[in-house]
């Protein structure tokens, strides 16, 4: 089975307040957390789709398929077009979010593992009951993703296919996100990271 990772980090991070990919959390940008957390091997390919040429740079380093997205005002869906264009033909994707810097490789293995068992289901990492990210795609919901517009991401198609969606346990930890730099700071007081 072909399984894709699209890394999205495209984003402009407007309530951030500057880009953050490149803030760090415990002394390390997001964006190589991010890259770190992706099980290469377990992928047919990686596409890192991006904005910024540093982290174009970075893809090819990791040996990712950098993808320039030069219209991030357009929305999250465009970055998710030009991410499944990038992967090729695969039979799964998974989208994997840029700022949830206590996510492990791991936790996103197993993940991909558990979906080898369920190929025919939409499969999240959740905690309690509640879905986060990374999520994967069987290639049957590829059109209803190409057809999302603007800022409309994989959620959308998820909540329309509720009764197929399976999550993956994983530590509340790892799924937090951060949208704001207090955000991020809190979340490292919160676990003791500083």
């Amino acid at each position: 089975m072909r399984i894709g990772c699209v890394v999205m980090a495209a984003g402009d991070a407007r309530r951030f307040g500057e880009n953050k990919l490149a803030a760090l959390f415990e002394g390390r940008p997001l964006i190589l957390r991010a890259l770190d957390a992706v099980p290469e091997e377990e992928f047919a390919a990686v596409a890192v789709v991006t904005q910024y040429p540093e982290v174009e740079t970075l893809a090819e380093r990791y040996g990712f398929i950098p993808v320039r997205n030069p219209h991030p005002d357009w929305g999250i869906s465009h970055t998710i077009r030009l991410g499944l264009e990038a992967l090729g033909d695969c039979d799964a994707a998974m989208f994997q979010v840029s700022d949830q810097p206590m996510l492990r490789r791991e936790t996103v293995k197993a993940e991909v593992e558990f979906f080898r068992r369920h190929p025919d289901k939409l499969v999240g990492l959740g905690h309690n009951g509640v879905r986060g990210n990374p999520c994967i795609f069987p290639a049957a919901y590829f059109p209803e993703l190409l057809e999302l517009t603007e800022d409309h991401g994989g959620s959308s198609v998820i909540r329309r296919h509720e009764e197929e969606l399976l999550l993956f346990e994983a530590p509340e930890r790892e799924l937090a996100d951060a949208d704001t730099r207090q955000a991020l700071r809190a979340m490292a007081e919160k676990y003791r990271l500083v």
